[in-house]
């Protein structure tokens, strides 16, 4: 690759050196076989912990109600940033944030489960149906300046 066609700002930050950083997070087995566990943009800091995403994703889709979810990192005075699970239930169901928060305790470690949730008919998506983290931020950071200006 030689670039990102007219962004020479974008170029630079991803080549670097003659390495193309790509923002993936990975790690490699025993075996050497590497496996692609996060992106580095998406991976949430709250109170001194690297938390990936994709972790609590997995869970959350076990929970029987969840159609869909994902979790994105927030502003946090105290934490830096906390844990928000966006969550779409399946057709007829319901669903509480007590029951989702419920649900990742019991699967998870205490510092990733998400002390917010909120529940939506759908999520925003690209074209081709990956889930657009950074418009929920965008949103989340939005409503953070209404309140305070």
């Amino acid at each position: 690759m030689e670039g990102y066609l007219n962004m020479p700002e974008e170029t630079a930050i991803a080549l670097t050196e003659g390495w193309l950083k790509t923002g993936d997070i990975a790690r490699i087995d025993e075996d050497g076989f590497t496996y692609i566990v996060d992106r580095k943009k998406d991976m949430i800091i709250a109170g001194g912990f690297n938390i990936y995403p994709r972790d609590i994703e997995e869970v959350l889709f076990t929970h029987p109600k969840i159609k869909e979810a994902v979790v994105a990192g927030i502003r946090d005075r105290y934490r830096g940033e906390t844990i928000k699970a966006y969550c779409v239930a399946k057709e007829g169901e319901t669903l509480t944030e007590e029951e989702v928060i419920k649900h990742c305790r019991e699967n998870l470690a205490a510092y990733k489960v998400p002390k917010r949730v909120e529940f939506r008919q759908e999520l925003p998506k690209t074209m081709v149906g990956k889930v657009l983290r950074r418009v929920l931020r965008d949103e989340e950071e939005r409503k953070l300046e209404e309140k305070s200006g």
